[in-house]
């Protein structure tokens, strides 16, 4: 058997369950400058919180994310949305993010500030949205498609 409950002798990883205090693990996520790849980075806060505007804006260096601009190759994640966070559990939570530049405007890579600007301009017309999915399935020696 492999993978990670082996490693913990077939039990759900130990590690996950040490008590951690009144602190909080925050995990902040933001796409990356190829638009289609997610980015995190975990932040230990001292009270729980499900309020965005109660995070600190965070930064990282963008140089290794593709989103360096110039010489500054700060990028800054402001927190937009939280929510509990199914893996860690307890009062951890995931952060969504938006980046922005070293002067706090939107990076050239945030998409979401024009989405938000756009949804925000037509809220009350009640805009539905639609997520294409397209699966491949496979037999069971995982080669061949049906």
């Amino acid at each position: 058997s492999s993978g990670i409950n082996a490693e913990y002798g077939g039990r759900v990883n130990p590690y996950m369950d040490l008590p951690q205090g009144k602190k909080t693990q925050a995990y902040y996520i933001w796409i990356d400058g190829t638009g289609q790849g997610l980015r995190g980075k975990t932040k230990t806060i001292l009270e729980p919180t499900m309020d965005p505007d109660e995070l600190p804006t965070w930064n990282f260096d963008g140089s290794s994310t593709n989103q360096s601009i110039g010489e500054n190759s700060d990028i800054y994640m402001k927190p937009v949305a939280c929510f509990k966070d199914p893996f860690r559990r307890g009062d951890n939570i995931l952060v969504m993010c938006e980046t922005l530049d070293d002067e706090g405007n939107p990076h050239p890579t945030n998409k979401r500030r024009s989405c938000y600007e756009s949804m925000r301009q037509v809220r009350d017309l009640h805009p539905w949205f639609g997520i294409e999915q397209e699966y491949t399935m496979f037999d069971s020696t995982g080669r061949h498609p049906y």
